[in-house]
């Protein structure tokens, strides 16, 4: 696949730094792609995608489902996961290349425009967001309003994370707080993905959506625990794989 339209090639600078941004008067909405903010109506989609190759060539479509049109504005990202999901973003790793066939585009309301992409990394695996910042709606007040959301691409080494590489490493459960902690690490150089988390107690069960697993990377999991009975058990869901563990036995192995 070629991208369309002119081609703007990416490459991180390799200063590590966190991007800085000049201050303007207007409202910005960082939006997690998970969930459409609330102040507009904006999609990009999909949200995320992997490719096992490692190369991408790929698409993804930005929506305007507003009454006005809107300025979009796009930039490559590399990013980090914290302990606890929230991403770190950087300037776009210097091994990883992106070619978007824009920067940005005008979508008239009610339109929907395509992007197209190629992507190669000098080394497996590898991550990178595209951000998307939507701008040209006003507010009441004559703020702007600037919605951020992400297309997320995750380049795949060839072998995909395997049992004994990922292990949960906590699990307990406090009843005052009626609160569940679970943590989940990744000993391997590999990335892959938890497709699905339950945390499973006699006649009730908290299932937790997919996430990334980071090479070398920890997840930690806190959620509240609404039941009569305490929980007994995490199940950990991969592709090919699960990893069950007592809250029992992952005490008695931290101790």
């Amino acid at each position: 696949m070629t991208p369309r339209g002119p081609r703007m090639d990416l490459r991180g600078d390799g200063s590590g730094r966190p991007a800085l941004r000049a201050a303007f008067v207007t409202l910005v909405i960082l939006a997690s792609g998970i969930a459409a903010s609330p102040a507009a109506a904006q999609t990009v989609r999909p949200v995320i995608v992997e490719y096992r190759q490692g190369r991408a060539e790929g698409r993804f479509e930005l929506v305007n489902d507003g009454l006005v049109p809107l300025t979009v504005v796009l930039e490559p990202r590399s990013f980090e996961v914290t302990d606890a999901g929230e991403p770190i973003y950087l300037p776009l790793d210097p091994r990883i290349r992106v070619r978007l066939s824009t920067m940005s585009l005008r979508i008239p309301a009610g339109q929907t425009r395509v992007v197209f992409y190629e992507a190669s990394a000098d080394s497996l695996p590898a991550w990178f967001t595209i951000a998307s910042t939507f701008s040209g709606q006003r507010v009441k007040n004559g703020l702007e309003v600037r919605v951020e959301m992400p297309h997320t691409v995750y380049l795949l080494q060839k072998e995909p994370i395997a049992r004994g590489g990922v292990g949960v490493t906590l699990a307990s459960y406090d009843p005052a707080a009626h609160q569940v902690a679970v943590a989940i690490e990744n000993w391997t150089g590999r990335l892959g993905r938890a497709i699905e988390t339950d945390i499973i107690g006699p006649g009730h069960r908290e299932r937790i959506p997919s996430f990334p697993m980071l090479p070398r990377g920890r997840r930690h999991l806190l959620l509240p625990w609404n039941a009569a009975h305490p929980p007994d058990r995490v199940v950990v869901h991969f592709a090919g794989f699960d990893i069950e563990r007592s809250f029992a036995e992952v005490a008695t192995a931290g101790n």
